[in-house]
């Protein structure tokens, strides 16, 4: 197993600009002709400076930032372009030469500064990209930037898992993080890129990334590293000056992964801290802390004999462990698999405990269910390094492999046990309402052979039999929609890829297409058979060539200036592909251009 060494270098370069296509696009736009700008609010830490920088790339544009330190200072923000002691009107008239203004951390803005950018915008002469962060107090003429409908407002959400990942991927210089490292950072940096950022050097700079045996892939196993970078971003949050809270929240950090009842903690301290958004708890009274990184921080403080009096031992959390895999074990035989928390195994993966290969082929099953396919197998291999034998997860890794169109590596799994059809040998598995989980006649309906299953299934699985014997485009689809409801992610892409194939109406054939798609692309490179057909459509020779080439990665203006044509020609054959193909964004072409001949379930 190799180990990477700090490369400090390697982390202080910039990440590469991901997974925020659209909103660059949308913020590009607000800077046209004719508009006047817009406002990104977000989270602190979910990537909007770098969206607005990256949107300004290469362009003329003033920058001002505000800073906690110089809110009492008359126009400090802007005291590189107005002269000193201007006022309000002076300051605005040397800033009519400037056509685009970017205001970064508006929200520490001194008066004077917000009232500046605020008449700014109302005569409109300069385009504003104003950057504010949620849960600040906002300057009032800031805030009516936006309620006053002086310019649109976008919300940026944190970065998602799935795209999480592929900053990881980019970002390391160390290739493919497995899905359960992406998992953990995701979870711990709360969409925090700057935590990310923190976590990955000090697991790194601690000898915690490992290569995976025989993969390409890295993982993170072992402790957090609580570095003085983690540190500072928490000691806001947890700097308490009261005893019985500082108490009561170490009480909670060492407890973890399990919570604590609700009966155990003094009521009025968990209102504070509840009320400060530093604990969480649920319906059944159990108590958590809110943040995940809290925990670890507040072990790393804590002196070595209160974590010895507080500490749990592997006696208590194996019964959550247990309890964890029958519920599990449970929504599979109910035909649920939607998200549910499971925290016990999660943290034990985590801290590079060896979890027993029962609860993680129980782990495999349900995200491959799910069409969480990597996931699945990630879930595997960890059963596997406890059992190297086990069959139930030799079977998942099988599985996962072969839905993700690598037949000869799962048959390699099993030894080359198959059967036809290219799919996997695996038992009959009955849930308890009947719903056929691991059938082969509900492989045979995925295969597009319904006619196999007939009499041998039921609920929505023997709906999706029966509308696929009748080519039923509709009810296909509304098959689809209950098997998305469920969290069949895959399943339910399938179903909306044959109902493609059922429509008659070409515009519901369009509508469904453009669903398969979107289910797809959430379920981790799954290619089968039904996917499969999910080919580009009717395309001009044109159209599939600017496809291919965007599909490639190439902007709209690389690919204008390789086949000699306008950027907005290049535009309008992507709009008109977009339609024709059901795709909703650039991100879905990939994909579509990717998917081989059927030829594994």
């Amino acid at each position: 197993m190799t180990t990477f060494e700090r490369d400090a270098r390697t982390l202080d370069t910039p990440w590469p600009f991901t997974g925020r296509a659209d909103e660059l696009d949308l913020v590009r736009g607000s800077l046209a002709a004719g508009r006047n700008g817009i406002v990104i609010t977000g989270p602190a830490g979910c990537g909007k400076t770098r969206l607005v920088t990256e949107a300004v790339r290469g362009g003329d544009c003033a920058r001002v930032v505000g800073t906690p330190e110089t809110r009492g200072i008359r126009f400090a923000a802007f005291a590189h372009l107005v002269p000193e002691s201007t006022s309000l009107h002076g300051a605005f008239q040397h800033l009519s030469g400037v056509r685009l203004l970017l205001v970064d951390d508006a929200q520490l803005l001194d008066d004077a500064s917000a009232a500046l950018v605020h008449q700014l915008a109302v005569h409109g002469r300069t385009r504003l990209l104003v950057v504010t962060t949620d849960g600040d107090p906002v300057p009032g003429a800031i805030s009516r930037l936006w309620t006053g409908d002086l310019l649109p407002r976008l919300t940026l959400e944190p970065l998602p898992r799935e795209e999480t990942g592929l900053l990881l991927a980019g970002g390391t210089g160390m290739g493919t993080p497995e899905p359960l490292t992406v998992n953990r950072l995701h979870r711990l940096c709360h969409g925090d890129l700057r935590l990310l950022r923190d976590l990955l050097a000090g697991a790194r700079e601690r000898g915690l990334l490992t290569r995976l045996p025989d993969s390409d892939e890295w993982a993170w196993r072992g402790p957090v590293p609580v570095t003085t970078a983690v540190r500072e971003r928490t000691a806001h949050a947890l700097d308490r000056g009261c005893p019985d809270e500082r108490e009561t929240l170490q009480r909670l950090a060492f407890a973890e992964p399990l919570p604590l009842p609700l009966d155990e903690l003094p009521l009025s301290t968990l209102e504070h801290l509840e009320a400060d958004s530093l604990v969480h708890v649920d319906d059944r009274g159990a108590v958590r802390l809110a943040h995940p990184l809290h925990g670890p921080v507040l072990r790393a403080a804590a002196g070595r004999l209160r974590a010895r009096r507080l500490s749990r031992t592997p006696d208590q959390w194996i019964p959550a462990l247990d309890a964890e895999r029958a519920e599990l074990n449970r929504r599979i035989a109910e035909a649920d698999v939607r998200a549910m928390p499971a925290p016990v195994g999660e943290w034990l993966v985590g801290e590079g405990v060896r979890v027993p290969a029962g609860y993680a082929a129980v782990r495999a099953r349900f995200a491959r269910l799910r069409g969480e396919l990597r996931e699945a197998a990630a879930w595997a291999r960890e059963g596997l390094r406890e059992h190297g034998d086990d069959p139930s997860c030799r079977l998942e890794l099988a599985l996962a492999a072969a839905q993700s169109g690598a037949t000869p590596t799962a048959h390699t799994i099993l030894g080359g046990r198959s059967h036809g059809g290219g799919a996997v040998t695996r038992p009959t598995t009955r849930g308890a309402a009947g719903e056929p989980l691991g059938d082969d006649a509900y492989d045979a309906v995925r295969l597009g052979a319904p006619e196999r299953a007939a009499g041998r299934l039921t609920g929505v699985f023997a709906a999706h039999a029966d509308a696929l014997d009748r080519a039923d485009g509709p009810a296909l689809d509304r098959v689809a929609g209950e098997l998305e409801e469920r969290g069949f992610l895959l399943f339910a892409a399938e179903a909306h890829a044959q109902a493609v194939r059922a429509h008659r109406d070409p515009s519901a054939a369009r509508t469904s297409r453009t669903r398969a798609v979107t289910l797809a692309r959430r379920c981790q490179g799954a290619r089968t058979p039904a996917l499969s057909g999910l080919v580009l459509g009717e395309l001009t020779a044109r159209q599939r060539q600017i496809v291919d080439l965007a599909a490639a990665g190439l902007s709209n203006r690389q690919i204008a200036e390789r086949l000699t044509l306008s950027v907005r020609t290049v535009g309008n054959h992507l709009y008109s592909a977009y339609a024709r193909l059901g795709a909703g964004d650039r991100g879905a072409l990939p994909w579509l251009v990717a998917l081989p001949d059927a030829r594994s379930a």
